[in-house]
């Protein structure tokens, strides 16, 4: 199939990706000029496990091409709208971006296409957007058989293109059989082991994105809850979640308590849900306590790390992990600022160190941070170490060589990465999260 993914953000380059890695042409579109003649150089301009590999694989052989006409949709026969959706003033989402590519599409259409929404919507947006097209279409006195699919995307940071090629289902939000059987042909290679393509409506696609996020984002504030008071009461989070993990209603998946969620997804489709319920005069007191559970406890480490070491004042606090989880290097709403914030007001001085994000970080923070080029750098001389992202390479540091390196030998474990006994067996003082 000749496909078009117009977006080269973080899921419009995955999709385009993932897409073409399967055989079909596909043609992603961007306005952004640098960022289409660096991915025609083959840079990246996302951190994403295996994306750089695999888009120059398809690159190379000519799959995948990279291009600032926003009318070349029109030589496909899909048309994939990935671009972004910030939350507005009112925290929905801003649609501008849809809105400038469909009057795209609308002037542009000149053959049987299916339009798939894959950016995160409100519910109901696929309706405007087949009315918008419909305009354009009308004004030209075209009449050009479309379709309007929703098609949201459930993919994990840092485990994207696994979560792609591998997909747990594929949900497409369908009201034109001829355009459900081409996108069911077009995902037939992705669930070749045994997981389903659900066609439901439309709305119920676009809410179905919405209420998967605000459910593990409640998981996790639940957690983190159940963390503080389990610390008040004596108790050990950890074991405590292991006791839930084996109830089956519940299952083992994102009930690790910590310094709070982060990401492009969460905060934004939690927010974007209480904003959608507040317009309908629809109170969802959940998902407002998930929003400001999940707010409080960044600060929580903060807290901790104050009341620990009294005043902070030149304080030298090492920060192990910027990116608001491993494998990547976004940082939009992760913990680590809220809490770097909450550190330099008290005056204390950073030293930070992450494998991928601290380019990102050094965006809003500049010199008023020090960024080491490694982890054990970053704990020379410092008085306490804080570990916010879990990356892999923190899971079994050197603690000998650290307690060489520490003035004091204090770990502030923000994701309960490590044995607190055994820490305390070698000599360090740690701090967990409802522990």
């Amino acid at each position: 199939m000749t496909i078009s993914v117009i977006g080269t953000g973080y899921v419009g380059l995955v999709t385009a990706t993932c897409l073409a890695e399967i055989g079909n042409d596909v043609l992603c579109i961007d306005t952004n000029q640098e960022k289409i003649d660096g991915l025609k150089n083959g840079h990246i301009p996302i951190y994403e496990p295996g994306l750089e590999e695999m888009v120059k694989r398809n690159a190379k052989v000519g799959r995948l091409t990279f291009s600032t006409d926003t009318t070349a949709f029109a030589t496909t026969d899909i048309v994939f709208i990935a671009v972004g959706t910030p939350p507005g003033k009112n925290g929905l989402p801003d649609l501008k971006y849809v809105n400038q590519v469909v009057r795209q599409i609308g002037r542009h259409l000149n053959h049987k296409t299916v339009v798939v929404n894959k950016s995160t919507v409100p519910i109901g947006t696929g309706v405007l957007v087949e009315q918008a097209i419909s305009a354009e279409l009308q004004r030209r006195r075209k009449k050009i058989p479309f379709a309007v699919l929703s098609n949201p995307e459930f993919l994990k940071e840092g485990a994207a293109l696994d979560d792609f090629m591998h997909p747990d289902r594929v949900v497409i939000g369908s009201t034109k059989p001829w355009a459900t059987a081409i996108m069911q042909q077009l995902y037939a290679p992705f669930a070749k082991d045994g997981h389903p393509i659900l066609v439901i409506s439309r709305e119920s696609a676009e809410m179905a994105k919405y209420a998967s996020n605000a459910m593990l984002a409640t998981k996790i504030s639940f957690m983190n809850q159940m963390a503080n008071m389990s610390e008040l009461l004596g108790a050990d989070i950890e074991e405590v979640r292991e006791a839930m993990t084996y109830d089956v209603r519940i299952g083992k998946h994102f009930l690790y308590a910590g310094v709070g969620y982060g990401g492009s997804c969460f905060p934004k489709d939690v927010q974007a849900l209480n904003a959608l319920a507040k317009s309908m005069k629809h109170a969802v007191p959940l998902l407002e306590a998930v929003e400001q559970v999940n707010h409080d406890q960044k600060k929580v480490l903060p807290k901790k790390i104050s009341k620990a070491l009294g005043n902070l004042k030149n304080k030298r606090i090492a920060l192990w992990g910027l990116a608001f989880k491993p494998n990547t290097d976004d940082i939009r709403e992760a913990p680590s600022i809220t809490i770097i914030e909450e550190l330099l007001r008290a005056g204390a001085k950073i030293v930070a160190y992450d494998p991928k994000a601290a380019h990102e970080i050094a965006k809003i923070f500049g010199s008023r941070v020090e960024y080491a080029r490694d982890k054990y750098i970053a704990c020379q001389k410092a008085d306490a170490l804080v570990v916010v992202t879990e990356w892999s390479e923190f899971h079994q540091p050197d603690f000998k060589k650290l307690k060489r390196l520490m003035k004091k030998p204090i770990i502030f474990d923000g994701r309960n990465v490590y044995d607190p006994v055994q820490l305390k067996k070698m000599g360090w003082t740690y701090y967990g999260i409802g522990r």
